[in-house]
């Protein structure tokens, strides 16, 4: 008998346990930090296809996207909220599919304008100060790698980032003059000539503006990075696509 006490209370016991575990990872997910995979190369250089990042939640407080699943109310308003910053690398749901998750950096706030006017990004009616530097080699997501001019970019702020351009004559070199509402956010993506971001609206399967509520945290670190491309190599060469100097590397 009291062996069967004993293993009942065993099994309830292991069972609180995994509960506990999964209950603290979730918190942690929700409250603390969670980890995302870079799929695609709209963010070169700053971030590569293979790198896993680490993304805070707190910086911009919390809504129901912070959670794992939305599963809270829709509001505009986020718990302990603040806006990003200019220049910022965000992690959000895409408004017209929160299904989905995008990686973009923060170019204009609320009531910000912001235009692309001769393949120059304006903000407030002044263009942005671009320099060279130099030419990187890089693979796109077909396998085939190309030199790919490299600036730098400041910021109204005066934060820096570099950027690839490679054409000045492209659909998106010259646009509009968006207004950033209240309650949203303008992005971009470094890799100007290949990132559907809000540049492009909804309604043309590209981003448009990013609502506050929308975001699920900046980025603030690469964990780890893998080349993909080496999956097309035997097994035993996969690691040598381990970017080992990514690791653990700040993202700016």
């Amino acid at each position: 008998m009291t062996s069967k006490r004993e293993s009942r209370s065993g099994i309830i016991g292991a069972v609180g346990q995994l509960v506990t575990v999964i209950l603290m990872v979730l918190l942690i997910k929700t409250v603390a930090a969670e980890a995302y995979y870079v799929p695609s190369g709209s963010m070169l250089p700053s971030l590569l296809i293979g790198d896993q990042l680490l993304v805070s939640k707190f910086p911009y407080g919390y809504s129901r996207y912070s959670l794992p699943l939305p599963l809270a109310p829709a509001t505009p308003k986020r718990l302990l909220g603040s806006l990003p910053e200019r220049g910022d690398v965000v992690v959000f749901r895409l408004p017209r599919d929160p299904g989905q998750t995008y990686v973009k950096r923060v170019i204009g706030l609320p009531g910000d304008r912001v235009q692309m006017r001769g393949a120059r990004l304006w903000v407030n009616g002044a263009m942005l100060p671009l320099r060279r530097d130099g030419v990187a080699g890089v693979e796109g997501e077909d396998g085939m790698r190309q030199s790919a001019p490299r600036y730098i970019e400041t910021l109204p702020n005066g934060r820096q980032h570099a950027i690839f351009k490679f054409r000045n004559d492209g659909d998106l070199d010259d646009t509009e003059i968006f207004t950033v509402a209240p309650g949203q956010i303008f992005v971009m993506g470094d890799n100007r000539d290949d990132s559907v971001d809000s540049r492009v609206p909804a309604r043309a399967g590209g981003v448009g503006f990013v609502p506050v509520e929308n975001l699920v945290g900046r980025v603030e670190a690469v964990l780890g990075s893998w080349d993909p491309e080496v999956r097309r190599e035997p097994v035993w060469n996969w690691p040598s696509g381990l970017r080992l100097s990514r690791f653990f590397s700040r993202v700016k």
